[in-house]
């Protein structure tokens, strides 16, 4: 299903942070779930994203495209 939020949290050490969707619901990313293969992205930027299931069986964004520059 597809998304559109804004990046609410990063973490340039980890690589993670949230993206904070429209309706409300924060959903965990890794940066290589990044499509444009950057490995970073500024808080704010709104995103579209695919909702998928993560390594440990929960919901997190996937296949994420800056909209905006933030």
């Amino acid at each position: 299903m597809e998304l559109r939020g804004r990046i609410e949290a990063f973490d340039d050490h980890r690589g993670d942070g949230l993206v904070r969707s429209d309706t409300g619901e924060a959903l965990y990313f890794h940066c290589v779930n990044i499509v444009d293969g950057s490995r970073s992205i500024a808080l704010g930027v709104i995103v579209s994203a695919r909702r998928g299931v993560g390594h440990l069986g929960h919901d997190e964004a996937r296949e994420i495209v800056k909209l905006t520059d933030g």
